[in-house]
């Protein structure tokens, strides 16, 4: 079979990619977190937090291209549209502050923070106030969700929630004793999930304990370890700094 290079793209490839690039050159606008993010706070290792929180360049080819952004903005749309769903199913779901904006919370002089999806003020038989935390996912991890629950099968939506649930207690009093309503709708089928996830004060502990440990190495210059004595760890070789990371001392 002989290959034209010299082919044009189609109309559809030239949209696509004039779509991809808006979205990328979008993204590469979007001014870099100044600070740890909850939400990214389980991550299996301190090495690739300490590279994010510094800002350290990722790996040529290794950011997020156009396609995984369209992604990303359908997981946006399907939580407001769950939103919807739970407030017309008689949950009395608060999203923004009366001022606006998200629910949240700064420590360590703002360099960790947290936005949280939302506040359920008065539910279904649910004790209130009770954490609301909204994940989307492929069919693949939300059947594993549902079949194990988020603690087990999604370790790091778990030490979101504790986080938000320990650090939201000062602004939004009893939601630590309230179990966290965590929804996961399945991006494939549009099938929902939903568990209580009771407050766990030891992994909160735990993940603050990592955040001040990550902020006081990088603080002094120092390189925290990485997760693994091997480059062909799984976590490795899906880094975005692996270059970075194994081209410097252990």
């Amino acid at each position: 079979m002989t290959l034209d290079f010299n082919k044009r793209p189609s109309m559809g490839e030239r949209i696509n990619a004039a779509v991809d690039a808006a979205l990328e050159a979008e993204r590469a606008a979007t001014p870099p977190r100044a600070y740890l993010g909850a939400s990214r706070l389980g991550h299996a290792c301190e090495r690739a937090l300490q590279f994010e929180f510094a800002g350290a360049s990722k790996d040529e080819g290794s950011d997020f291209g156009g396609r995984t952004l369209r992604i990303f903005a359908i997981g946006h749309e399907l939580e407001d549209l769950a939103i919807r769903w739970l407030r017309a199913a008689g949950l009395d779901l608060v999203t923004q502050k009366r001022g606006g904006g998200q629910f949240g919370f700064a420590v360590a002089g703002g360099r960790i923070r947290g936005h949280v999806d939302g506040i359920v003020a008065e539910a279904l038989g649910l004790r209130t106030p009770a954490l609301w935390e909204c994940k989307t996912m492929n069919a693949k991890n939300w059947r594993e969700t549902v079949a194990k629950g988020v603690t087990v099968a999604k370790p790091v939506y778990a030490a979101q929630i504790a986080l938000y649930q320990a650090y939201m207690e000062a602004t939004v009093p009893g939601i630590s004793a309230a179990p966290a309503l965590f929804t996961a709708i399945n991006k494939d089928t549009a099938e929902l999930h939903h568990e209580l996830v009771p407050f766990d004060a030891d992994l909160a502990q735990l993940m603050s304990d990592r955040a001040v440990r990550i902020l006081q190495a990088t603080d002094a210059g120092e390189l925290l370890p990485r997760i693994a004595t091997n480059r062909d760890f799984f976590e490795c070789r899906f880094c975005p700094w692996a270059e970075r990371c194994w081209g410097l001392p252990a």
